[in-house]
This record gives C-alpha cells, sequence and structure tokens, in this order.
C-alpha cells in the first residue's frame, strides 16, 4: 500500500470512531502491530519530521522500531519523513486543508471522535496576528479517550446538603484534570440521586475544545442532558454570553487566569451561579501568588479545592481542601479508579 492510500481497515478502536484511518499507512501499519494493551493506553502520538516516531504511554515515551517494536532507546527507530506529515494531515483534513484554516490560526484539528491533533510548521501572520501554518514539520495526535467514572472519588465532597459548592481543579500538565472536570459535568448535568442532586442546567465555555472535544459543532464528550457548550470561545465573553442567554445554574470553563476572566466570574456569582473551573499548579502554595486565580482563592470563591497528581498514576487525587480553612480533607492520596 502506498503511503498516500488511505485505509479503511481500522484497528485502534475509541467510542464508535478510530483514529488510525487518519495515520499514513506506514504509521499506520507500526500502530496497529502493537499489542492491545499498548493501543489501548496510548495518549499521544508524536511525529517530528527527520527525527523518531514516539508514542507517549502511561506517562512514559516510546520509540517505535522499523520492526514495529518499542524501545526506550532512539536506535533503530522508525524516522518520520516530510510525507509521512503531508500524508497523514491530508487524511486529517480529508484531503482540504483549506477547510480548516481556521482551526490551523490556533494551532490545532479537531477531528471526529474528540482527538485533538496539534500541528506545527512555518506560521503566517500580519502585524502579530497568526493567519496560517505552512510547511509543516510535527503532528501531535492527542489521542481523546472519555473516562466515564474519573470523578467518583471526588462528587461527595464537592456536594453539600444537595448543592454544588464552587470547585477548582488544580493540576501540573497531563494530569487529567480536563478529564476529571469531563466527568464532573456530566453528572452535575444529569444529577446524583444518591447525594440528593437534581440535574442542573450547565454552560460550558470550552475555549481551547478540549472539554466537549466538539467535531462540527457537535461534542463529541458526553457532558450530560443539561449542558450547553460555547465552543472556541474566549472564556470571558463565552461566560457572559451563557448568563445572558442561557440562564446556567453552574458555569464550568478550563484554566482561568486573565484579569477579564475574573471580572467575569464576579458577574456569574453576583447572578448566584455556581463555578467549576481549572488551572495549572502542582499545590496551593503553587497557586496562590498569581494575579487571578490567587485573589479568588484568598476571598474564599472557592468552596473545595481539588489537587491532582500523578503519583499513583495519572488523575491521582492528590488532596481536597476546605476552601475556607485549606485543611486537607482525605486521609490520604486517592487512585484514579479509571486512570489510564
Amino acid at each position: 500500500m502506498r503511503d498516500n492510500e488511505k485505509s479503511t481497515n481500522f484497528i485502534i478502536k475509541n467510542r464508535s470512531f478510530s483514529l488510525e484511518g487518519y495515520l499514513c499507512p506506514s504509521i499506520r501499519r507500526l500502530i496497529g502491530n502493537l499489542p492491545n494493551k499498548i493501543k489501548d493506553s496510548i495518549e499521544e502520538i508524536r511525529l517530528r519530521i527527520n527525527n523518531p516516531l514516539i508514542i507517549h504511554v502511561n506517562n512514559q515515551d516510546y520509540f517505535i522500531t522499523q520492526k514495529g517494536e518499542l524501545s526506550l532507546s532512539s536506535k533503530d527507530s522508525f524516522t518520520v519523513t516530510k510525507d509521512n506529515i503531508d500524508n497523514t494531515l491530508q487524511f486529517i483534513t480529508n484531503y482540504s486543508i483549506y477547510s480548516v484554516e481556521e482551526e490551523l490560526k490556533n494551532g490545532y484539528i479537531t477531528v471526529q471522535g474528540g482527538h485533538r491533533v496539534g500541528i506545527v510548521g512555518k506560521v503566517l501572520h500580519n502585524n502579530g496576528v497568526v493567519k496560517t501554518i505552512k510547511d509543516f514539520t510535527g503532528l501531535n495526535i492527542r489521542v481523546a479517550r472519555e473516562k466515564i467514572g474519573a470523578a467518583s472519588n471526588v462528587l461527595k465532597h464537592i456536594i453539600d446538603n444537595g448543592e454544588f459548592v464552587n470547585t477548582l481543579i488544580v493540576s501540573p500538565p497531563q494530569c487529567g484534570k480536563t478529564t476529571l472536570l469531563r466527568d464532573i459535568i456530566k453528572n452535575l448535568s444529569d444529577g446524583i440521586p444518591s447525594l440528593g442532586l437534581k440535574g442542573n442546567r450547565v454552560g460550558v465555555v470550552d475555549e481551547r475544545s478540549e472539554i466537549a472535544a466538539c467535531y462540527q459543532g457537535i461534542p463529541q464528550n458526553n457532558l450530560g442532558i443539561r449542558t450547553d457548550v460555547l465552543d472556541a470561545c474566549p472564556k470571558a465573553q463565552g461566560m457572559i454570553m451563557l448568563i445572558r442567554a442561557m440562564s446556567p445554574e453552574i458555569i464550568a470553563t478550563d484554566e482561568i487566569g486573565r484579569d477579564e476572566d475574573s471580572m467575569a466570574i464576579q458577574e456569574a456569582l453576583l447572578a448566584g451561579i455556581k463555578l467549576i473551573t481549572t488551572v495549572h499548579g502542582k499545590s496551593l502554595e503553587d497557586i496562590i501568588f498569581k494575579k487571578v486565580i490567587g485573589s479568588l482563592v484568598k476571598e474564599g470563591v472557592f468552596k473545595k479545592i481539588i489537587i491532582l497528581s500523578n503519583k499513583q498514576g495519572v488523575g491521582t487525587i492528590e488532596k481536597i481542601l476546605d476552601g475556607t480553612t485549606f485543611n486537607d480533607l482525605l486521609e490520604y492520596p486517592l487512585k484514579n479508579k479509571v486512570a489510564g
């Protein structure tokens, strides 16, 4: 099979849609021949021109050899060519790179199934405004895996007398914060009878298209039956739009940090709307001095603060802090039951 021939023989399964059909045949064969246990755990597939093919599995990089074997050494690894990258992009864009030019401005494309493809190369810009990317040199394919049940260890801590309380998730990169956020949103939207929580109207501002992972406007992740999503919308603007148009009871967003985010949050709180959001960090000390999020924490806006790590695997619940006293409510860290 030539490298520019698209195959319909999908092997890597994720939900009802396969990612493998987006890979050029030479890489598709290598990935497809891996043990199922490895394929089911792939988090990222990285293609860099004239460099080894790398997959990221369970917080570890692996090289794939010419024979399709995994190795921790780059020796004898499969080397990615320009044709590999160009042909993979052709499959990803259905042979029309112009159809995704708006997404290219953000440096990534979301494909069916919610998978995200990060793209690097020569950036064309005008007066500091990115117009598009060309001469592609690298792809980072982030495999989307919805993990229903990821929030099972935290729900009882963020529901008080049948009501959700404002919650902040603090996490280093790649420790499962968006996965946890998704499952919390779904539960808040559908309701949790065992905790006395009725279903809530949840508005999601998904600025980076990571929470809902919309494809052609349709969320690829299950965020619940009462959830409305603004995809690829700036957080502050989106929060105001939801407040004025969708009457949410809860607003969810990812990675706040700008001054305008704080102003929108204050407007939401004044309207009696609850909030769940995230921030990058390793500890309370890590975020308390950040201008925007630190001020909100000091003001006691968040009643519960969940801190994640990967010490017992991705999604480890390291601490759950009381937002007033900052006391840890856990006796010991909790391993995520569904972590990959």
